[in-house]
């Protein structure tokens, strides 16, 4: 009974939290757009701004309750090194589906939009792909290579790097496959083609796996350290 309750709340965190992350995503999209009168650049940089700061945010508020994944990716990879049970992967990945979604039906509700209405938003080719496996691999890459000596840090360090991979990725850094189905069904600044998706998918995934290898060469004891990355907020305030 206590470890359901205890998976019963890390769901609702992980559900809430990516519900906020693409309220923030899709609702500063809107706003930007609207408020930007026409220039692209000073859109997509309110979004980048809401974006990373609303990361930060998140991951400090529920850290300590589930780890703040909001990420399938994350949630995969820290399984395969032992900091997430696989059995609570499936409910991990169901609440932030769940919550991605309900995240865009808030903004568009916010905005007087339909709740869901396919993107048409074009991102395509392999310039797209390889830029989603290269931001991915960099998110993580930057928890792997926080948690081990600055876990305090994780928060700040994803909220920059989101930032900066905005900018410096064609694809403005989906890095998250339960964020990526969402903005499928939003025809916002946001937004990404339906069709498009499942590669952005792929690309997603091969990128997370890469870089969680990747430092567990580089970062041997990282098997160890993986499971106190779930709750390290918690436990630095004890």
């Amino acid at each position: 009974m206590v470890a359901a309750r205890d998976l019963a709340r890390k769901a609702a965190a992980e559900a809430l939290g990516t519900a906020f992350l693409l309220a923030v995503v899709i609702g500063s999209g809107v706003m930007a757009e609207r408020m930007a009168g026409g220039n692209v650049a000073i859109a997509l940089l309110a979004n980048t701004v809401a974006t990373g700061a609303g990361l930060v945010a998140l991951i400090l508020t529920f850290g300590s309750v589930s780890g703040a994944h909001f990420n399938p990716a994350v949630t995969i990879a820290d399984a395969t090194q032992g900091g997430l049970p696989w059995r609570e992967v499936p409910v991990y990945v169901a609440a932030q589906v769940a919550g991605a979604f309900v995240g865009v039906a808030i903004a568009h509700f916010m905005f007087e939009l339909p709740p869901f209405f396919a993107s048409s938003r074009v991102r395509a080719g392999a310039s797209q792909l390889v830029s989603e496996f290269v931001a991915t691999f960099g998110l993580l890459a930057t928890i792997w290579g926080c948690v081990r000596r600055s876990p305090s840090f994780v928060p700040f360090a994803v909220g920059a790097y989101i930032t900066a991979a905005y900018w410096f990725t064609s694809s403005t850094s989906f890095a998250n496959p339960a964020v990526t189905l969402a903005r499928a069904a939003s025809d916002t600044f946001a937004g990404i083609r339906p069709a498009d998706a499942p590669e952005f998918i792929v690309a997603q995934l091969l990128g997370a796996g890469a870089a969680t290898y990747l430092f567990r060469w580089l970062v041997p004891s990282l098997p160890a350290v993986a499971e106190r990355v779930v709750d390290f907020p918690a436990k630095e305030s004890t």
